[in-house]
């Protein structure tokens, strides 16, 4: 409407009669349409249709699987690198921790002395009980000697069910007399780290 009246304005002023105002009244103003007619969609046959999305769906899979294959694996070493923001928030990351007073130190000191002295009679604990348990049965088998023969040579024989063991003989085969082994290609690809 502002525009329309400026119009006006303008054709008053000029000829300052009423035809200006009606000329001006039947200028009519329509918005710009910067649109083009639409393209007619092709029709595809559904058989394609389904193959495209068929491949899509195939390469996804794929795409899937070689990702569960590879989440196991390790980082090498080489790409493991600390980030920056990381190495910049060094010195705010960094704990302040007040020195150990001496008295604290001594007290830690003494724990490990503890500690130490009593794994250290546990350890002997265990040792006499099995001394005395293999004596015990040293003294069983030779009052077992004195009174039969037969009887100790029974109680000392191994018995082989009480520990079912199979054993084999050796895995490995022995050497081929006369055999030239073939050279290979051997490429020695381990990295070399220098400090600078």
């Amino acid at each position: 409407m502002s525009l329309l009246a400026a119009f006006a304005r303008l054709g008053l002023q000029r000829s300052g009669g009423v035809t200006g105002a009606v000329a001006a009244r039947c200028l009519h103003i329509s918005p710009v349409l910067c649109a083009e007619p639409l393209k007619k969609k092709k029709k595809l046959d559904p058989q394609i249709v389904k193959q495209r999305e068929d491949r899509k769906k195939k390469k996804i899979e794929k795409q899937i699987r070689r990702l569960e294959k590879n989440a196991r694996q390790l980082k090498p070493v080489e790409e493991l690198e600390v980030p920056l923001d990381l190495i910049d928030d060094k010195d705010k990351r960094q704990r302040k921790l007040n020195p150990l007073g001496s008295a604290e130190l001594e007290e830690r000191a003494l724990l490990k002395k503890q500690w130490a002295h009593y794994k250290h009679d546990e350890r002997v604990a265990d040792f006499q009980i099995i001394d005395r348990l293999v004596q015990a049965q040293n003294k069983a088998l030779a009052e077992l000697r004195r009174e039969s023969e037969e009887l100790y040579q029974a109680a000392i024989e191994v018995d082989l069910q009480l520990l079912p063991v199979a054993v084999k003989g050796p895995v490995a085969t022995p050497p081929i007399k006369n055999y030239a082994s073939p050279d290979g290609d051997y490429l020695h690809q381990s990295m070399k780290w220098e400090v600078k």
